[in-house]
């Protein structure tokens, strides 16, 4: 499956953005989904992952913020971004997600990334 983020753009500090994710050339409805996002200077982080059957995951800094959804009949993932803040900006990625056997944790199915969008929140 091959997987490309678009939605991004600049944002006031309060901001809605909603990214979507499309996928292509495998069965997308198959796979957990995950939204991954990497700000300058610092290490990719998963920030959302929907499961394969809709379980639902976010990191505490977006909880309440962040909603993840997918749509099996579109092929397509979507992150919609409320009260976003300064801290949020970061170049944004979506791929699919395996299992790591040794603790359980949802990891990036596929090594090579797209290009991602990009999401700045001006303060």
């Amino acid at each position: 499956v091959q997987l490309q983020a678009s939605g991004g753009g600049l944002v006031p500090d309060g901001g809605s953005l909603t990214l979507s994710c499309v996928a292509s050339g495998g069965s997308f409805s198959d796979n957990h989904i995950g939204w991954f996002r990497q700000a300058p200077g610092q290490e990719r982080e998963l920030v959302a992952a929907i499961g394969s059957g809709g379980n639902i995951n976010y990191i505490r800094s977006v909880k309440g913020r962040f909603t993840i959804s997918r749509d099996n009949a579109k092929n397509t993932a979507y992150l919609e971004m409320y009260g976003l803040e300064p801290e949020d900006t970061a170049v944004y990625y979506c791929n699919a997600l395996g299992i790591d056997t040794n603790n359980g944790a949802y990891r990036p199915l596929y090594d090579v990334w797209g290009q991602g969008t990009l999401v700045t929140v001006s303060s």
